[in-house]
């Protein structure tokens, strides 16, 4: 079985930026992955002018949130390293391993990456320099803060059309659908291992 793998680009956030960030593109991945009965529900992000589109899944909401807050947990506790996020989709196929027990195989269709690199700031104001004698975090730290988050808002966006473009090219490596759930297909969101930056 082909297994295709999405590398989506690298985004620069701050801590208080990743929860909105991962659900934003956990769920639009999700959604156009989930090709069974959908009860679509748009979502509109507080903390940037975009909208995405959830499934409508209890369990998968859920699920998601409880990934990104071990994802949060893993970058408080290991500060100063690029973190990723692996959402991958698979077939489960039992297979006998002996007469009485059954070994469960998966295999793996897709893996999407998604790398955040969450920025450290020090103990203090964000964005302030342990070298500088006069501290105003006033116009230009506001001015820093605001150009960045448009940046962010910007590359969120490119994000988000490039998961649409992965999915509307690469078809032909999805296995045939055997139910209707919401979500046709096991999938996994791991938390990979963290590297220095």
């Amino acid at each position: 079985m082909n297994c295709e793998v999405c590398q989506l680009k690298e985004l620069d956030v701050e801590h208080f930026e990743i929860r909105e960030v991962l659900r934003c593109i956990l769920h639009t991945i999700m959604f156009h992955r989930a090709l069974g009965l959908l009860r679509p529900k748009d979502v509109d992000l507080e903390l940037f002018d975009i909208t995405y589109t959830q499934c409508g899944d209890v369990e998968v909401e859920k699920k998601i949130e409880e990934k990104i807050t071990l994802f949060i947990d893993r970058v408080e506790k290991h500060p100063n390293r690029k973190n990723q996020i692996c959402l991958s989709f698979c077939e489960v196929k039992n297979k006998q391993a002996s007469w009485f027990t059954t070994k469960v195989e998966r295999f793996y269709w897709e893996h999407w990456y998604i790398n955040l690199n969450v920025a450290h700031h020090p103990k203090g104001h964000p964005g302030k320099s342990h070298l500088s004698k006069v501290v105003d975090p006033g116009e230009s730290a506001s001015e820093e803060r605001s150009a960045r988050r448009t940046v962010l808002e910007s590359s969120l966006r490119e994000a988000m059309f490039q998961i649409i473009k992965f999915v509307n090219e690469k078809k032909d490596h999805i296995p045939a659908i055997s139910n209707l759930e919401c979500v046709t297909f096991p999938y996994e969101i791991t938390i990979s291992r963290s590297v220095y930056k």
